[in-house]
């Protein structure tokens, strides 16, 4: 091979490895625009699934809205079922009392409404907290009063104004109490204290 024919050859491969893999009529830069034209349809894909997340989003936090308005609105429709036939009650008893001087019979329909009307406090969650004869407990007790005593044992429960509730567990409100201060224990305790001197 003389230096002119290997000169072609060269030429000829570089021409070669310069074209493109699908063919010498492809052109670079129509390759690029139907890349641009692919990408350019997927970003407008992508934008349309955006703005329909965005607007089921924004539906969402609206129903969501919504129903916390009415939740809030109608949540103690239940409680206030429950608690109409007290009144139809309390209004027979105030048409019973204006027909009849019968204090005792009064009384036990007031008695009966009590009983009543603490079964639908029991039915929505609210139950008594039991106070007299307990150790005071702050968590559930409001002292009223302190009661100096020397024949109970000191802390103690001893009188209930208002008792107490809690609502599902948790306190609605605390019961209003007297508690006992015993003396006598303090005053053997200072007596004790003084004859160690």
């Amino acid at each position: 091979m003389t230096k002119e024919e290997k000169e072609e050859e060269r030429e000829e491969s570089a021409q070669e490895s310069s074209e493109p893999a699908d063919g010498p009529s492809s052109d670079p830069a129509e390759e690029l625009t139907k890349k641009l034209a692919a990408k350019e349809a997927e970003a407008a894909a992508n934008y349309d699934k955006f703005m329909r997340a965005a607007a089921e989003l924004d539906n969402y936090r609206k129903r969501a809205a919504k129903e916390k308005i009415e939740t809030v609105k109608y949540g103690n429709e239940t409680l206030l079922r429950d608690i109409l036939p007290l009144v139809d009650s309390i209004d027979r008893a105030l048409q019973h009392a204006a027909k009849s001087q019968d204090f005792e019979a009064f009384r036990q329909g007031l008695v009966l409404l009590r009983d009543q009307f603490l079964q639908v406090l029991e039915k929505n969650g609210v139950q008594p907290i039991e106070a007299l004869g307990k150790d005071f407990d702050p968590n559930f007790h409001e002292a009223m009063l302190q009661v100096e005593t020397g024949d109970r044992d000191h802390n103690k429960v001893i009188e209930e104004y208002e008792k107490g509730y809690l609502l599902n567990g948790r306190l609605l409100r605390p019961a209003r109490v007297s508690v006992s201060k015993n003396i006598r224990g303090a005053t053997d305790l200072s007596e004790s204290n003084q004859g160690g001197r």
